[in-house]
């Protein structure tokens, strides 16, 4: 329903700007669809928060693949989408956009929201499905909008916090501490106001990959060793685990200055961030050469009666450096005029240095240097503009804009002779490609009677792709071309209808389409580890066609929904296996899927004062999400679609026992889930496979005066161990101190 601000009196004071203030932008962000949301005080009372990631872990439908502290390949699964489609959600923070769309995978496709703090956060808001005209195709699944803040008032604050992990698989047995400092000012002098914040996280995480082997046969007499770990892969079949991989030991820090001025009729606005991140990432074989007592990496080995043999590589892929600065900008004004209200926005998004460092000669002799690689993926990013408008006409609200975005993909790989510290030499890979689009939409809510609106939009695109330049010395076939510009031109409608049944009581119906570009990582991105890939030049554009029936019920202390969600995507944009373009090899590479469904229900309810101090929220998600037609790979049709989990639910309850105290306990659960398309994978809980999750957390925070708050927290209490590809952090322990000025 739009927003309607209430007739401002003629003795107006400055609470009453403030009023005018949230209609300009309940105006200009008139979302029809479900809404979740968050606000700053639910955060810092419920959510052991070490990064703004965390905040959303407990609204309705959501998954974020957070494997770690300090993670920058956290991306989130959706109603109907899984942890592989960072593309098909959108992430903006101040109208700047996180969501990487340079790919559409849990990789280096994932939102960057490192650029963020949970410090500077006023609100989230989650918005279900592509029913906003004012958003791109890539809303299929949820558009999740960050609202930070700017000062009225001088204020400062400084943030001490520690998070201890106790992780234990397979061969692993670790303690891993994690460090945090942060502090913010700003301050309001007369029309300027400004925010300044600096936080630096220090950190040690669990193995995110494992080394395993299978047996083999060979005539190499075998050298005895001792230990490993006896295992079975997703397939069922029986491995050995010989150690962890890709062990971060990670240092993140990250600057913000936010500048504000307000004219009056008009705020101008200028967001900064600069990121910084210095990860070594190690191994640690679990095999000893039983002879010499030195561990394993390599070669033929006798573990336990069956005999291995593990490539000179075979660690290498979990031993790297990575060495990475992006920057952030964006500069918007918004303003009124009368019953007009405006908005321009400009942001960019640069990939300043990115630089990954990797041996590819044997360990241990390549823990001091040698043969490598060079990865850089300088130059990267994306430009956004966008300009809006909104119009309100008595019971009409009539809105409209344009759009202009523009995505760079830079990603080379050298040799070099030695990894550490050399220079770069041949040319190994190279993925470099762009796309752009131009839009415009428009939207008209319209109150055809007191308890009756009806919302219509449409938005149309303009996109293509361009200056795809593909080189592989390591694939078969070898890759060396300058791949075909695509062009595409779609129109997307949108309507819904929402009518008032009872003052705090809407049945709403809403239909929409929306048209998914092709990334340009889809099209042009060649991939050799973790999973060997090939891109595909000639994909087409996506359709999803979504509806949903939702009754909701709001009052003063919270309200329910009950939504009924319908979702078909034709030419489905997945990877999976199939022949390379028209010959005979078979690689994995993104291809169009005819034809996926997601079908479900979610219900999620919020509640103040259940009972006089206690809060609940939750809520539960049923999704029937199966490959419908794929003439590619007919061995997928009738299964469920990876990394969507049939069940999705969560709860939360907060007992205020005294003024400044509060106590939260929180639980997540996610069933059993399939990284395949067509679901071979039967085993779930393993390296590489995808399980089901229970975790509960808990969190106490008292305010020990007007300066000081003290938060205590433990996630995963009950220690539950599970995997969604990687290892997911078990027990850990934290405590955060704030001081406030």
């Amino acid at each position: 329903m739009p927003a309607l601000a209430q007739e401002a009196p003629s003795h107006r004071s400055q609470d009453d700007v403030l009023v005018v203030g949230q209609r300009r932008e309940a105006a200009l962000d008139d979302t029809p669809g479900s809404v979740a949301s968050v606000d700053a005080a639910a955060i810092a009372t419920r959510i052991n928060a070490v990064s703004i990631e965390d905040t959303l872990k407990y609204l309705p439908s959501l998954i974020v693949r957070k494997r770690n502290i300090g993670d920058t390949q956290a991306p989130i699964a959706t109603r109907t989408s899984g942890l592989g489609a960072s593309a098909r959600s959108l992430i903006y923070a101040d109208g700047a956009l996180l969501s990487a769309l340079i790919g559409n995978n849990n990789g280096t496709a994932s939102p960057r929201w490192s650029i963020i703090s949970p410090e500077e956060v006023e609100r989230i808001d989650v918005l279900y499905g592509p029913f906003a005209a004012a958003y791109p195709g890539n809303s299929i699944g949820a558009v999740v909008n960050i609202t930070t803040r700017l000062p009225q008032k001088l204020e400062a604050t400084v943030t001490l916090a520690s998070n201890v992990q106790t992780f234990r698989f397979y061969g692993d047995d670790r303690v891993l501490p994690t460090r945090q400092v942060g502090a913010t000012i700003g301050d309001r002098i007369g029309a300027f106001s400004f925010f300044a914040s600096y936080d630096r996280v220090d950190n040690l995480a669990q193995a995110l990959l494992y080394v395993t082997a299978t047996p083999a046969t060979t005539k190499t007499p075998p050298i005895a060793t001792t230990g490993g770990v006896a295992a079975l892969n997703r397939t069922a079949a029986p491995i050995e685990v010989i150690g962890a991989s890709a062990i971060p030991q990670q240092v993140q820090d990250r600057f913000k200055l936010k500048l504000g001025l307000d004219l009056g009729s008009t705020e101008l606005r200028y967001v900064g961030g600069l990121f910084l991140n210095a990860l070594h990432a190690r191994v640690e074989s679990y095999v000893r050469d039983t002879a010499a007592g030195q561990p394993v990496y390599a070669g033929t080995y006798a573990i336990a009666g069956n005999t291995y043999t593990l490539a000179a590589s075979a660690f290498d892929g979990g031993y790297y450096d990575l060495d990475e600065r992006q920057w952030s900008h964006s500069l918007s004004a918004t303003g009124s005029a009368g019953t007009i209200d405006w908005q321009v926005i400009g942001t960019l998004y640069d990939y300043a240095h990115d630089v990954q460092r990797m041996p590819t000669g044997a360990l241990p002799a390549a823990i001091n240097g040698g043969p490598g690689t060079i990865t850089r993926m300088d130059g990267t990013g994306w430009q956004t503009f966008d300009a809006k408008l909104a119009w309100t006409l008595g019971t009409t609200v009539l809105s409209a804009g344009g759009h202009l975005d523009r995505f760079v993909l830079k990603n080379d790989q050298f040799a070099t002779t030695d990894w550490i510290g050399g220079g770069e030499g041949a040319l190994i890979l190279q993925s470099r490609g762009k796309t752009r689009t131009a839009a415009v939409w428009a939207q008209d809510a319209w109150r055809i009677a007191p308890p009756l609106t009806l919302t219509l939009g449409g938005r149309y695109e303009w996109w293509r792709a361009y200056d795809g330049v593909n080189v592989s010395t390591t694939t078969t076939p070898m890759i060396s071309t300058v791949q075909p510009p695509l062009d595409a031109a779609r129109f997307s409608p949108k309507a819904t209808l929402a009518y008032t049944l009872a003052p705090s009581l809407t049945l709403r119906l809403s239909a929409g389409q929306a048209w998914r570009f092709p990334t340009v990582g889809e099209l042009y991105q060649v991939v050799t580890t973790p999973v060997p890939a090939v891109p595909n030049p000639n994909l087409r554009p996506e359709r999803a066609r979504s509806e949903e029936l939702a009754l909701e019920q709001r009052d003063g202390h919270g309200g329910a929904r009950l939504a009924l969600f319908n979702e078909i995507v034709t030419d489905a944009l997945l990877s999976q296996s199939g022949a390379l373009n028209g010959t005979t090899i078979v690689a994995t590479f993104v291809q169009n899927v005819d034809r996926t469904r997601a079908r479900g229900v979610e219900l999620s309810a919020d509640r103040t004062d259940v009972v006089p101090r206690i809060d609940l929220s939750g809520s539960v998600t049923y999704a029937d999400a199966t490959t419908r037609a794929d003439a590619a790979f007919p061995a997928a049709v009738g299964h469920t679609l990876p990394q969507v989990p049939r069940w999705k639910a969560t709860l939360v309850g907060t007992w205020r026992p005294l003024d400044g105290l509060s106590l939260t306990a929180a639980g997540r659960y996610a069933s059993r889930m399939y990284g395949t398309l067509n679901n071979v994978d039967i085993v779930g809980n393993t390296y590489q496979g995808f399980y089901k999750y229970l975790v509960v957390d808990l969190r106490a925070q008292v305010r020990t005066g007007r300066h000081l708050t003290v938060g205590l927290g433990i996630d995963n209490v009950n220690n539950d161990r599970y995997f969604l590809f990687h290892p997911f952090p078990q027990r850990s322990f934290q405590a955060d101190l704030h001081w406030t000025l």
